[in-house]
């Protein structure tokens, strides 16, 4: 795991402000951080898997304005199988394994209610393997995984150059 301190998540913050920023825009906004120690570290971080620059797409500017929660109950030799089934289908923006009751959690994306419905109940209710669907209209997303920020207790106290 690799340690990070109170520069590397100023780092991070910035290039979540704006992932196109650059490292001698973030040394005016860092004082006493060289623009060479940034791009070191962003380099770092990026090698290391901490972080990874790529667009990020909003699906309501799309026009895809509705947002569901989807649980799956799966027989149990399928539950890789639609999960990976699932992965590819163009309004899922989410797949993951779950524990508990269900086997699949899937986030899907439509322009309408009625549109989720006849994604979920045409498409991956058919999926083979998929027992039980339960949906879950979600009417406003307060934080994303992309808007995730590291927390305080994860950060050294020691600065490194």
């Amino acid at each position: 795991m690799l340690k990070i301190d109170k520069i590397d998540v100023e780092i991070v913050n910035l290039l979540m402000e704006d992932g196109r920023m650059s490292a001698s825009e973030m040394a005016r906004r860092l004082p006493g951080v060289s623009e060479r120690i940034i791009r070191y570290r962003m380099e770092r971080l990026i090698a290391e898997g901490v972080i990874r620059v790529t667009a990020v797409v909003n699906p309501r500017a799309l026009g895809l304005m509705c947002n569901a929660d989807v649980w799956l109950e799966v027989e149990a030799d399928s539950i890789l199988s639609v999960a990976q089934q699932a992965a590819k289908l163009p309004n899922v923006c989410y797949v993951a394994f779950s524990m508990g009751e269900r086997d699949v959690s899937i986030q899907v994306v439509g322009r309408t209610a009625e549109e989720i419905y006849r994604f979920v109940t045409e498409v991956i209710a058919k999926l083979p393997g998929v027992r039980k669907t339960t949906t879950t209209l979600v009417p406003e997303v307060l934080l994303d995984v992309h808007q995730w920020r590291i927390p305080p207790d994860m950060v050294e106290t020691a600065e490194r150059g």
